[in-house]
């Protein structure tokens, strides 16, 4: 059975819109600087900061474990966890929100465990080949 279309789908959106993620958050010391002038300052909000991070944890949940379900491999999930570990931890521990370079390397480095995450399940989920050992 040919992989599903959907999931390829949420995988391919999943990891672009965590490299996209990591790559704001590693321009971000440059774009606050530049902001103002460019009249960019609501896309450095902290309100969409934590939306884009709530909404990238729903996704990557959604996303990987429906394709831990068919592959039963844990390597995404092993990039995954860590990666919203460091995403959260940059929006929520104080002195990494608040201090311009730890929290985009923190962000970043989130972002791009993330973003791997996804490709590492896009892959999985390509290779699976369908035997007596599948669980569904």
């Amino acid at each position: 059975m040919p992989p599903n279309p959907f999931r390829q789908f949420l995988d391919r959106f999943g990891a672009a819109g965590s490299l996209l993620c990591a790559i704001h958050c590693a321009l971000l010391p440059a774009l606050l600087a530049l902001a103002p002038s460019l009249g960019l300052s609501f896309w450095l909000g902290d309100g969409v900061e934590q939306s884009v991070v709530v909404f990238v944890t729903f996704l990557g949940l959604f996303s990987l474990i429906w394709g831990y379900r068919r592959h039963r491999a844990v390597h995404a999930l092993a990039l995954l966890a860590p990666g919203l570990a460091l995403l959260w931890a940059g929006l929520l521990h104080s002195g990494l929100h608040h201090s311009p370079v730890p929290h985009a390397v923190v962000m970043t480095l989130g972002g791009v465990l993330v973003g791997l995450a996804h490709v590492v399940n896009l892959r999985l989920n390509h290779q699976h080949v369908h035997d007596a050992s599948c669980a569904h």
